[in-house]
């Protein structure tokens, strides 16, 4: 009998509820304009398979660096940037389930027990006197809103979508650190290229002062020659040692990225350089799926539009639903006997009539929000877009310099060494060895710096290209989430 009691009213409130709408709009994507290709890659169709070309995985293999090979996999799981949005993702996730439980009843089980004394007569004792009496209950109760309007069904999808986005940002986040880690990597590697160079410089312009000096001393040379030399040595010196604190640096900017202090990470030097990957690059639509910072604004359009339904179910009725069933006895003695049965139900009815426009303005507002995250997502593409073109202009316009440059290269050694012959035979003064050699370090630097920005330029396409994250995780992640 109890059970029929108090399960009909809630079976037909569960069917009602069921039968309910959804009120506020179903999300749909906005179309944002998409190009059939990039413009510095022209001739690129639409039909070029895309998903073969993306970057997968392990992208940083590529530049074929033993050392970064190693540490790339470490931001993961020890940079405390990512171990950050790691938690923040977790708490999306619990929220999901702060809102998913409103879907369902609340139940719970409460007893008491009290012991009274009183001044009226016993007549259990047959006395005059005061009397002290036991008295107890106990009692089980459910109370239920259904979610008739689909508010709360609502508020389930926005901290869904509020969830997924956070998962965007720990990819974001994670694929930052990682392209950061590649950046410093490649710095540091850089340095030690110019470090030799610059070492090689200055074995060159010791032997230069030895010549001059010896030929000072034989009286063949000006003493200014000397002074030239000694001072030309001692700039040179002196950029090496400057390189120091730049390696030191990118060095403890390495340790920090992989959660380490940066007494704790030692890098030796090395005078191997990454290698320059060639990058697929596919077509403009698979941005939409491959960055993570557009599917963070795209979850969050998402959830906005959510929102909006969450603030319309606002001007519809509310309906709660409530039953209780126990035993109540005073004295406590046979609690638990029929006699002492008692149960209760309950519906409650509440719609708010007059609240001076304070819903009409949360539906507004939320609208407005929604529209502002629709101009975000918008703006995350064409920036998206932006970045990309970017980096492949500058990799195209890098790699004609780097031809000229390494033709510039080969003419100032060979002018270097022209002048230093001709200066041995006495034909020319130590001035014109002097010029060919700072045209000789300044170019073979500026030759250096150019494959420095392409290797960065190239790190910086795979980081804009998403790395080889997809917006397919996302959905992944929520599955797995539903599971638990």
């Amino acid at each position: 009998m109890k059970t029929k009691i108090c399960c009909a009213p809630l079976a037909f409130a569960l069917a009602l509820a069921l039968g309910g709408c959804t009120v506020g709009p179903d999300y749909q994507r906005p179309q944002v304009a998409t190009p059939a290709h990039y413009k510095e890659l022209p001739g690129w169709t639409q039909a070029t398979p895309a998903s073969a070309a993306a970057p997968k995985g392990a992208w940083w293999t590529a530049f074929g660096d033993p050392l970064l090979d190693e540490l790339e996999p470490q931001v993961a799981v020890s940079n405390q940037t990512v171990a950050q949005s790691y938690a923040n993702y977790q708490a999306a996730l619990a929220e999901v389930k702060v809102a998913r439980s409103a879907l369902f009843p609340t139940i719970g089980l409460s007893s008491s027990v009290s012991r009274q004394r009183s001044n009226s007569t016993s007549s259990r004792s047959g006395g005059n006197g005061p009397s002290v009496v036991n008295s107890g209950s106990i009692e089980g109760a459910v109370s239920w809103a259904p979610d008739l309007w689909g508010g709360v069904r609502r508020s389930v999808e926005e901290n869904k979508a509020n969830a997924q986005a956070s998962a965007a940002t720990l990819a974001n986040a994670t694929l930052s650190e990682q392209i950061a880690l590649a950046t410093a990597l490649i710095e540091l590697r850089i340095t030690d290229a110019n470090i030799d160079l610059l070492q090689k410089t200055v074995d060159a312009y010791r032997e230069s002062l030895r010549v001059v000096t010896d030929q000072g001393e034989a009286g063949t040379a000006p003493p200014s020659d000397v002074i030239s030399a000694r001072v030309q040595l001692k700039n040179a010196q002196a950029s090496l040692i400057a390189l120091g604190v730049a390696r030191a640096q990118y060095v403890h900017a390495i340790a920090v990225l992989v959660g380490k202090n940066p007494e704790e990470l030692d890098i030796p030097h090395s005078t191997a350089l990454p290698a320059l990957p060639n990058v697929p690059v596919g077509v403009p639509s698979t941005l939409l799926q491959r960055r993570p910072d557009i599917a963070i604004a795209e979850r969050q359009m998402a959830a906005q539009n959510a929102a909006i339904g969450v603030a319309v179910a606002a001007y519809y009725p509310n309906l709660s639903l409530s039953a209780a069933d126990g035993f109540t006895q005073s004295p406590i003695a046979g609690l638990l006997n029929i006699a002492n049965h008692v149960w209760s139900l309950g519906a409650d009815l509440g719609v708010t009539l007059f609240e001076g426009g304070a819903r009409h303005g949360r539906v507004a507002a939320a609208k407005a929000e929604y529209e502002a995250a629709v101009a975000n997502y918008r703006g995350t593409v064409l920036t998206a877009f932006r970045n990309v073109e970017d980096d492949l202009a500058g990799l195209r316009i890098l790699a004609q310099r780097a031809e000229v440059l390494d033709g510039a290269v080969q003419d100032a050694r060979r002018a270097t060494e022209i002048a230093r012959n001709e200066y041995a035979a006495g034909t020319t003064d130590f001035t014109t060895v002097a010029v060919a050699q700072a045209t000789q370090l300044s170019t073979e630097q500026a030759a250096l710096s150019v494959h420095q920005q392409r290797l960065l330029d190239t790190v910086s396409l795979i980081g804009d290209l998403g790395g080889g994250w997809s917006a397919d995780h996302l959905a992944l992640a929520s599955d797995s989430q539903a599971k638990h």
